[in-house]
């Protein structure tokens, strides 16, 4: 819902935090990113704040981003989330997002009732839906999510 063109990190936002746990998203053998789950709270609790961190390892487009996103949302949530929403939720990660270079990081700050997109320690855009934040953590940390052995990884498990 806002744009941003400030430079401050998320780190800024989210102070003392430490690395819960970290993995690799690999397709067919290809390592995509590196995930990294920030927070100040240990044991990780999902209803706190906390920082989830994309290290990419590929180009992707910001139209791949976003379709891959709203398909791991629709798969997890279910019947939780109407068409609408889903429709809103793609406009707001098409402004949120943009098209990634290997090399680049994107960072999803969960802050409860909205969530912030920092994009190579800069904040790009921040989206003020509850509903948004928690079903868009979800694909990752949802134990529905579709890669179990990354979630157990980033919660310190595995």
């Amino acid at each position: 819902m806002i744009p941003f063109t400030a430079t401050a990190d998320w780190r800024s936002v989210l102070a003392d935090t430490k690395l819960v746990g970290q993995g690799d998203l690999r397709i067919w053998g290809f390592r995509i990113y590196t995930a990294r789950l920030w927070s100040a709270y240990q044991p990780f609790d999902s209803s706190r704040p906390f920082a989830l961190e994309l290290t990419y390892h590929r180009d992707i487009s910001r139209d791949q981003f976003v379709d891959a996103s709203l398909d791991e949302i629709r798969r997890t949530s279910g019947e939780q989330v109407s068409k609408a929403q889903l429709q809103a939720w793609g406009d707001e990660m098409q402004r949120a997002f943009v098209d990634i270079k290997a090399g680049q990081r994107i960072t999803g700050v969960n802050l409860g009732e909205r969530c912030q997109f920092y994009v190579d320690g800069r904040l790009h855009y921040e989206v003020r839906d509850r509903a948004f934040a928690k079903a868009f953590f979800a694909i990752w940390l949802d134990p529905k999510t579709r890669d179990s052995g990354l979630r157990e990884q980033l919660l310190g498990n595995g």
